[in-house]
């Protein structure tokens, strides 16, 4: 197996091939799908509550409604292991899973734009609540299905697509909510609007393409996934992926392993969580949040994705890692310049532009990094537990960030979300030093 923390693997003009696989294109639309509920349970959802009045510290407590996302690898064994009732004999376990949670979702996002969060904030954290319960648990499958129909060559472009697919979705459910928003001055229309775009994502479950094992399914004429006593299933399904990652370096490196995973994002979520609160309360209309933000933010993280994906190809996972952690971690300073010279739009292009840009470098890096990581015997269970860590970060961790903004001014707040990022990047350079990739992959099946 290449290790690929340690050299170049091809040149740039091979690696840019990798993009001509028909297989990609599904995997762009299945990002999409993934990334469309994310903003409606938080940075659009906080939108509007700031203008409703909400406190920021209920504000930033909100953050906690992203719990699903922090314990989906308590579920993902049943989501990846169990099959479905007819619909497992007739899609496959991963496309049946993937159109049942997608119905539900549907219906959770429409219910959540009927709530008031000024006058039943509970109602819609409940609600927000089941959402993303919905959204994680799609996110189970949508991961599982990306590195089973690619490569270990296709991966890192793989994850280029998924966050292409996914920042469109956030195009969707954040300038777009937020330009409806404007427009309709009503936000359970445009909550409903949003419940509808889930459809392209049902559309793509029904045409994507099998992976081998869910071909073998089909191939049963029961549809299921092969007879197992109980005893042996309760293994196989819930010990067996967990004991795997421990038992393949050891107790002390997987402990090591999933620290980093747990840290690496902080910074940049500990300033994410407070980022739309800060745009509306400096002085900014939902308009331009929309157009800066939402649009050309977008824009620049979807180029920072690319470029970081092919950068991963070309250097490896933990060199880019490492480079494009330490440009993600000084990019928050920007927002404590935009704070300090306040609500000039001309700034803001700048301040989301490099953020947005660092941060796709690193998600690209991160994410290809998560996807070599889990093994391809229980796919769904191990990715989902990494970044079920990876989410911790940005919801319990980050969660008073809040707090903290109440008790300081906006530009000490994005300075110390800068520190936040440092025990990610030094447990990194530990594991350059100690953890190889050839390491921390051994004994996986080769893809």
């Amino acid at each position: 197996m290449t290790d690929l923390s340690a050299r170049p693997v091809r040149s740039w003009q091979r690696t840019l091939r990798v993009y001509s696989s028909p297989r990609l294109l599904f995997v762009f639309v299945m990002g999409f799908a993934s990334g469309l509920p994310l903003l409606l349970t938080g940075g659009t959802l906080s939108i509007w509550m700031a203008e409703l009045g909400v406190a920021l510290t209920t504000i930033g407590l909100f953050a906690f409604v992203g719990t699903p996302y922090n314990f989906k690898f308590l579920w993902a064994p049943i989501v990846d292991r169990v099959a479905l009732p007819w619909l497992t004999a007739r899609l496959g376990r991963r496309r049946g899973w993937m159109l049942v949670i997608q119905g539900l979702l549907l219906a959770a996002i429409a219910a959540l734009g009927l709530t008031d969060p000024l006058a039943s904030p509970l109602v819609t954290a409940a609600l927000a609540l089941v959402v993303a319960f919905f959204s994680a648990s799609q996110d189970i499958v949508i991961d599982a299905y990306r590195i089973e129909i690619l490569d270990e060559a296709q991966q890192a472009p793989g994850v280029a697509m998924t966050q292409a697919g996914y920042r469109i979705g956030l195009i969707a459910a954040g300038a777009g909510a937020l330009y409806l928003a404007d427009w309709l001055e009503d936000w359970s229309i445009v909550y409903a609007l949003m419940a509808l775009l889930v459809f392209v994502g049902m559309l793509a479950t029904l045409l994507a393409p099998l992976p081998d094992d869910d071909r073998a399914i089909l191939a049963r004429a029961d549809g299921t996934t092969g007879g197992i006593e109980i005893g042996s299933w309760f293994r196989e399904t819930l010990i067996a992926p967990f004991a795997e990652f421990v038992s393949r370096n050891g107790l002390g490196t997987a402990l090591i392993v999933l620290g980093f995973v747990l840290l690496y994002k902080l910074g940049d979520a500990f300033a994410g969580v407070m980022a739309n609160p800060f745009y509306v309360l400096i002085g900014f209309t939902k308009s331009e949040i929309a157009s800066v933000s939402k649009i050309f933010g977008v824009a620049a993280s979807l180029a920072g994705v690319f470029l970081g994906s092919l950068v991963v190809v070309r250097y490896g996972v933990l060199k880019s890692l490492l480079g494009c952690g330490i440009l993600q971690m000084f990019s928050n300073l920007m927002f404590a310049l935009q704070a300090h010279v306040g609500a000039e739009v001309w700034l803001l292009f700048f301040t989301i532009g490099i953020e947005n840009f660092s941060g796709g470098l690193g998600s690209a890096a991160f994410v290809a990094y998560l996807s070599l990581l889990a093994n391809r015997k229980f796919t769904g269970t191990q990715f989902a537990l990494l970044t079920s860590l990876m989410a911790t970060g940005r919801t319990m961790l980050s969660a008073v960030s809040g707090y903290v903004a109440d008790q300081t001014d906006w530009t000490n707040f994005f300075i110390i979300s800068t520190f936040v990022a440092l025990p990610g990047l030094l447990l990194l350079l530990w594991m350059m030093r100690h953890l190889s990739m050839d390491r921390q992959m051994r004994g996986q099946t080769p893809r």
